[in-house]
């Protein structure tokens, strides 16, 4: 996305069409405020790691550089920041949750600390947003790894000898896995790889689906698991 070039951007209130914030204007100008922005988050400095991400998302939203995208954009960042600062090795903490579940609190508060300067409000938004989603994320995947190792106890009790912890890792990094995928890594050719994941099918791990002349197979509950607020998944029959 490209840096707006098209002066007359405001932000409207979706429900009552009045204008809360008109942000800067001028490619130039807008690409200045950018290299302050970049300088600050890549520039070590005292505060703290969740201070900086929470000023930085500020800025970003104010600068408000593209013509589309922003919000978006900002969400990504804030995962980025925690990573370069070392709190997080992957980007995991989908805080996008937290924001959008607070939405209206959240554009008030970006509001106040513009008018106002109301910057503790703000942070402290942010920070319970971090605490909130990870609690949420930590039980995500507590759920995750539960049904990783129920599914490998019902596959071993069932099918003992098509059982190997290299398969059901592989059917748990996605939601949903190919014949192709088990023969890239040398698990089976395509016949019996094609045997190993319909006999899943069987015993209600997986569930077959065509896309084109593609076959897939999915991992229900593990797609659930990704899909919905709930870390709850279905019992495999017999459990």
């Amino acid at each position: 996305m490209s840096i707006r070039r098209t002066p007359g951007t405001a932000l409207v209130n979706d429900q009552t069409g009045r204008i809360v914030y008109t942000p800067p204007e001028g490619e130039a100008h807008l690409r200045g405020l950018l290299a302050n922005w970049e300088t600050f988050i890549n520039t070590p400095n005292d505060l703290d790691p969740v201070v900086r991400m929470a000023v930085a998302h500020y800025q970003l939203e104010a600068i408000h550089p593209f013509t589309d995208g922003n919000g978006r954009t900002g969400r990504i960042v804030n995962s980025l920041i925690l990573i370069q600062d070392g709190l997080l090795t992957l980007p995991i903490l989908y805080l996008s949750r937290y924001i959008i579940r607070n939405k209206s609190e959240y554009y008030r508060l970006l509001q106040a600390v513009t008018s106002e300067g109301a910057w503790e409000d703000w942070v402290l938004y942010m920070v319970r947003g971090i605490e909130d989603t990870a609690i949420w994320t930590t039980a995500k995947i507590g759920a995750m790894r539960q049904l990783m190792e129920q599914t490998a106890e019902h596959v071993r009790t069932l099918l003992p000898k098509i059982y190997r912890h290299e398969l059901i890792s592989l059917i748990f990094e996605r939601p949903y896995c190919r014949i192709a995928d088990l023969m890239e890594r040398g698990l089976a050719k395509r016949q019996t790889a094609s045997v190993y994941l319909k006999a899943l099918v069987d015993i209600g791990v997986l569930e077959e689906v065509s896309v084109g002349k593609e076959k897939l197979f999915l991992n229900p509950r593990l797609m659930s698991l990704l899909q919905y607020e709930t870390h709850d998944f279905p019992p495999f029959e017999g459990r």
